[in-house]
């Protein structure tokens, strides 16, 4: 896989529940050309307080964790150093812009493989946690197979899959467990990847994943998505238990991977294979850099689109 480092770009430094069919148009298109202009590196201490440093874009640059190869975006973290301070380096970035509903198609190449200690995310998330709603698209913690769609909100929004508010912080959420094996680490990456997309209107939230040995909806390709076309998605979120304007606005994408945690440090030692490496989940991952040297996602695009009746980006 050829890298290329980012510096000289830097420098400048869902179909069920919809009552009628949307008509999309594309606002906003992020792929190897644009994509850290249209993204930024956030560089705070991790908010589930996992055992990570997240690099700026210049340190990202440095140490070959952000970049382009195999003509996609690459964003890794570190597998040579042994014992970091303070956490293992890796990149969390997020969009500039923010998003109100819309068409958010991503289409990826890979994702970090399933390793223990590992925490890979591709989300959207509102201001003022959880009050403005968090969507997550892909997660998934250690060796886990599949994805978990799952949504977090303020209190006063349920749906079928739960509360999203549960258990009163919103830590928990509302979620349901995709069940293909083909939507998270290795799974996804044997075949080449696909595409997730999520449908976000006032009434529903739906998620689709087309495998890349599936069947991808030609109007993918042409840049004329039509959910409605596409059969019933992969997750609906629902119902008149939850106002969904206003429980989920103003999000940013994210793409990030984080280690341990409040979730892959607290069921790490549940794994009966990751008890074995380690006597915590952080001393595994200090220890073992090479590990997570396919801890990495590559990302050909990201798309947005908006319903031409409305504007969805501030």
């Amino acid at each position: 896989m050829t890298f290329t480092r980012i510096f000289s770009r830097l420098g400048g430094l869902l179909a069920l529940g919809v009552a009628a069919r949307a008509a999309y148009t594309l606002q906003d298109s992020y792929n190897q050309t644009n994509f850290f202009d249209g993204f930024e590196f956030f560089i705070y201490q991790d908010p589930t307080n996992g055992f990570v440093q997240y690099q700026s874009a210049v340190q990202a640059n440095t140490m070959s964790l952000a970049g382009f190869a195999n003509d996609a975006v690459y964003l890794g973290v570190d597998y040579t150093t042994t014992n970091p301070t303070g956490g293992r380096g890796s990149v969390r970035v997020n969009s500039k812009k923010t998003y109100n509903e819309g068409l958010i198609i991503a289409d990826i190449a890979h994702q970090p493989a399933a390793q223990c200690g590992t925490w890979p995310a591709f989300w959207t998330v509102g201001p003022n946690w959880p009050n403005s709603g968090e969507i997550d698209i892909i997660e998934g913690v250690n060796l886990a197979t599949n994805t978990t769609y799952t949504l977090h909100s303020g209190a006063g929004c349920t749906f079928s899959q739960g509360d999203c508010n549960a258990p009163g912080t919103g830590n928990l959420g509302c979620g349901t467990p995709s069940h293909d094996l083909q939507t998270l680490g290795d799974g996804f990456n044997e075949i080449g990847g696909g595409i997730f997309a999520l449908e976000w209107t006032s009434s529903a939230i739906n998620i689709f994943f087309f495998p890349r040995t599936g069947s991808i909806p030609e109007d993918i390709a042409s840049g004329n998505p039509d959910p409605s076309s596409w059969g019933n998605p992969s997750t609906s979120f629902s119902g008149s238990g939850c106002d969904i304007p206003s429980h989920f606005k103003s999000h940013q994408i994210i793409f990030d991977t984080t280690f341990c945690g409040d979730w892959a440090g607290k069921v790490f030692s549940d794994d009966p294979v990751c008890a074995k490496k380690a006597a915590t989940c952080q001393e595994y991952v200090a220890s073992n850099p090479s590990d997570f040297k396919d801890s990495y996602w590559l990302i050909n695009s990201v798309k947005v689109y908006e319903d031409s009746s409305s504007s969805s980006a501030e």
